[in-house]
């Protein structure tokens, strides 16, 4: 049935119905078969699965699977928070599908999705210590329900381990992912320091990449190609720097200005073309040309679409391709009772010592209060949202993605 993704014919399958994980697997095959074969229906179908996903059934964290009864897909926008399943092994399959759909497509859409996932929806799933996983990733909780498979923080192991062995398996496999190379053309699809080789027809190139991304949106790269030969260097222009949090209208940026990406090569700004959300640099290179990217980072507020029932009247916060979320240990205690209006200014601030180093977010809020000293049941208090993947790292307490943004949203603690 659908559970299992035998309901139809594979190629009659237009919307993505059961186990998340079991999905994303099935429709990795069916990208390869697509690609090495040409098969346009395989083509068309998987178009049709990617679009269902992405437009209603992708949460901002890049986690699949809504829900926990048969670890499935649910309906378009049934995106519920607190009990939202998002296995880890479901981030993985997605990630492997949307970088299957570029290779099929050479689109960079698909490694918008992937990057999201990887930095928030999977990330999630492993502990910093690297010995500590959840099984499911919500996006709200409210620090005394047992969502990890009978428990509320991380665990070493459980009675079904596919997640940690699945994490040990994706991140070594991480750097195959960061550039792909077709004729004379090489695709910088992540964003990650270190260095690789490629072979082009004209002559092997060896690129090296400096970056703090992603808490910095500067990135330096170097080609050193074994002689001077024209090739063309494709740069993802990541859809969060062009004002697109996803390919669809499922989420948007409440300020619809987009940021200037500045591209230098050898010291010099340059105005290139863009393909299919990529930069095109076509020129002859020579060892030791640099290519300077300048993605600015802006603190976003985001919105779901009207449909989505569970994120009404909330905002959530992203900073480049990193998605926050509020925790009670920050927050006195509480974060459904904060309220983030469109008024709230916030602040992007590295701190170093706290969850191993990451950039935080800070301001001041109103909060909803049980205090008769306050008129209108209203507070100001200090407020700081932590990267999303890096929660649930001090102890069990409330925890949110998506904040109320007015008063009648917000729930005053007991």
């Amino acid at each position: 049935g659908e559970e299992m993704q035998d309901h139809l014919p594979v190629t009659e399958q237009k919307v993505a119905v059961g186990h998340a994980v079991r999905a994303g697997y099935m429709y990795s095959a069916m990208a390869d078969v697509a690609a090495l074969t040409g098969n346009r229906d395989y083509r068309e179908t998987l178009d049709a699965l990617w679009e269902d996903v992405v437009s209603g059934k992708l949460y901002l964290t890049g986690g699949i699977g809504a829900r926990r009864h048969h670890e499935s897909f649910g309906d378009p926008y049934e995106l519920p928070n607190a009990s939202a399943y998002n296995e880890t092994c479901a981030a993985i399959a997605n990630m492997f599908w949307n970088h299957r759909m570029f290779l099929l497509h050479g689109e960079s859409k698909y490694m918008d999705v992937f990057e999201r996932t990887l930095y928030n929806g999977f990330l999630s799933g492993v502990g910093m210590s690297g010995d500590r996983f959840f099984y499911p990733n919500p996006l709200a909780t409210d620090g005394q329900t047992d969502f990890n498979q009978g428990k509320k923080e991380r665990a070493p192991w459980f009675d079904c381990s596919c997640c940690p062995v699945n994490i040990v398996r994706f991140v070594p496999s991480l750097s195959g992912y960061i550039y792909a190379q077709k004729d004379d053309s090489i695709y910088v699809n992540l964003y990650i320091g270190g260095e690789a080789e490629i072979d082009l027809p004209a002559t092997p190139v060896t690129l090296s990449q400096e970056t703090d991304y992603p808490w910095d949106g500067k990135v330096v790269l170097t080609l050193n190609p074994d002689k001077e030969a024209a090739f063309t260097l494709k740069l993802r222009i990541p859809g969060w720097a062009a004002g697109q949090p996803v390919p669809s209208d499922l989420y948007s940026y409440e300020d619809k200005e987009t940021a200037d990406i500045s591209i230098k090569v050898n010291g010099e700004r340059i105005d290139s073309s863009t393909e299919d959300g990529y930069a095109i640099l076509n020129r002859s290179w020579k060892s030791g040309d640099r290519v300077e990217i300048d993605f600015p980072m802006p603190i976003r507020r985001v919105h779901a679409h009207p449909n989505v029932e569970a994120d009404q009247g909330r905002v959530a916060l992203e900073r480049g391709p990193i998605v926050y979320c509020a925790e009670g240990v920050d927050n006195q205690g509480h974060v459904e009772n904060l309220v983030l209006g469109d008024d709230v200014n916030l602040l992007a601030e590295r701190q170093p010592d706290l969850l191993n180093g990451v950039t935080v977010l800070s301001g001041t809020v109103e909060a909803r209060v049980n205090d008769n000293s306050s008129p209108d049941g209203m507070d100001e208090i200090p407020f700081m949202a932590i990267p999303y993947h890096a929660w649930n790292h001090r102890g069990p307490c409330e925890m949110a993605v998506w904040l109320p943004e007015n008063k009648n949203v917000a729930v005053i603690p007991e």
